[in-house]
């Protein structure tokens, strides 16, 4: 009999897998599709020597995860890539907000009304980020607060509205980028805890940068899934569960799936009905003759780059792909160009090219003409530079990865209480009905991003039961 059967080989669950296996555990991981990866894949989308990543691009919970660093995970290929600058935000006058590894420099772009007190917000945090993360992305307690004082002073901060820590900056370039980064998980500007969901993002590229990995977000899985097999670990594809009795004997059952997708395997019936899922997004990967013709320079040397012409568009963009079920005139978007830094995922002088914007949930529409006349704003020109584009809505989305229900890349609502507490009002989110039944996917605390912490954290509540059960 097996210890754990992992359901779902996407980051959270082989991070489950690779702690348990680890602590001497026999465990397997069963994979409906015929590669792992889950959010992190890399495909030829497009033409031919195009490598395009599917979901997840960039990756600054990944360098940031406590659970990633703590493996070894680069010496079975894992490489990050790091561009002059983690992410631009421009506007529509050819000047962007930066955000750097540099403080001064982040603060310098947005002018001197707002560099002071852009500094004084990160000041606090900066120099405890490595306990800081490792508390934050431990919520609910399932480790002791390293240091709870800087934790809950981060609270403080973080637990109103983006729109109140927004107020601190006297123009619209820091309140634009700000906006930006709470739209990330696709939360509303005005909603609990979303100022907490900003400064981690700023947070984390100052410690660490915004990489992408070498030869795209697939490396990420595979070298988890090698780690675990030189662990001794086992890994099935093309392996669908339907029900627990599809699974061998286990003593423990470890679901990287959505809370909807587990009550039906597990027959939990309603346990999970009032889980809330939120917003779809509309995806485009592009394949491109050459480097988007950004009309900001510091647009061509990041990464990531945020499209919103101000916070109010921003803001506007989220309500009606949320609230007011219609996809927006003027979409945020947020675009990752790897080829900045990665030359591997394109033919010599071409690109390859990520953009999706926030759509209602299970929208069937095409944004494809309105997200590209919203980069025309930006980037004059991007048409002519496309060679190929594949595109995907949310139907296309959860065809892919039935963890994106109705479109939805962060596997739930980041609203309300379910910001913190989720999948259920639980300080125990990783155990269900069932005591041998465990979630570890996205639905879970710390919720959205390719960061293997969801699983990290599941894996401590397995090897506890497994413990009492020796």
């Amino acid at each position: 009999m097996l210890d754990a059967c992992v359901v779902g080989a996407g980051p959270n669950g082989l991070t489950a897998a690779v702690e348990l296996a680890r602590r001497g555990f026999s465990v397997a991981v069963f994979e409906a599709r015929d590669t792992v990866g889950g959010g992190s894949r890399t495909e030829e989308l497009t033409l031919p020597g195009f490598l395009h990543d599917p979901c997840s691009a960039a990756h600054p919970l990944g360098i940031n995860s406590p659970a990633f660093r703590a493996l070894p995970l680069e010496r079975y290929g894992l490489q990050w890539l790091h561009a002059d600058l983690a992410m631009a935000h421009p506007f529509t006058d050819g000047t962007a907000a930066v955000l750097a590894r540099s403080v001064a420099e982040t603060a310098a772009s947005f002018g001197s009304r707002d560099a002071g007190a852009y500094r004084r917000l990160v000041a606090p945090f900066l120099p405890r980020w490595d306990t800081l993360i490792r508390d934050f992305m431990s919520l609910p307690l399932t480790a002791l607060p390293r240091d709870p004082v800087t934790l809950a002073r981060f609270g403080l901060v973080g637990l109103p509205p983006s729109t109140w820590l927004a107020r601190r900056f006297h123009d619209d370039r820091a309140r634009t980028l700000f906006a930006g980064l709470v739209a990330h998980v696709m939360a509303p500007l005005s909603g609990f805890a979303t100022s907490a969901i900003g400064l981690v993002f700023a947070l984390a590229a100052h410690a660490r940068g915004w990489p992408v990995a070498r030869g795209g977000s697939q490396s990420i899985a595979d070298a988890l899934t090698a780690y675990l097999k030189d662990l001794g670990g086992l890994v099935h594809t093309d392996y669908e569960v339907k029900r627990l009795d599809d699974l061998p004997p286990a003593r423990a059952y470890v679901f990287d799936t959505s809370p909807t997708a587990l009550a039906r395997i597990a027959g939990f019936g309603r346990y999970y009905a009032d889980y809330k899922y939120g917003p779809g997004v509309f995806k485009v990967d592009y394949a491109l003759d050459g480097p988007v013709p950004w009309t900001a320079e510091e647009a061509r040397a990041a990464t990531t780059v945020q499209i919103g012409a101000d916070s109010a568009e921003i803001g506007r963009a989220l309500r009606a792909a949320s609230r007011e079920g219609r996809a927006p005139d003027r979409p945020f978007m947020i675009t990752v160009q790897p080829g900045v830094v990665d030359p591997t995922r394109a033919p010599e002088g071409k690109q390859v090219f990520w953009a999706y914007a926030h759509v209602p949930s299970g929208w069937t529409g095409d944004l494809t003409d309105v997200m590209e006349r919203q980069l025309e704003r930006f980037a004059p020109g991007f048409r002519d530079r496309v060679l190929a584009r594949a595109t995907a809505g949310p139907p296309e989305l959860a065809a892919r990865n039935a963890n994106y229900v109705g479109g939805d890349i962060g596997s739930g609502a980041v609203t309300g209480l379910q910001v913190l507490l989720r999948p259920k009002l639980s300080l125990s989110p990783y155990t269900t009905p069932h005591p041998a039944v465990f979630i570890c996917s996205s639905a879970t605390p710390p919720g959205p991003g390719v960061h293997g912490m969801s699983g990290h954290n599941a894996a401590k509540a397995v090897w506890r039961r497994l413990r009492e059960q020796r």
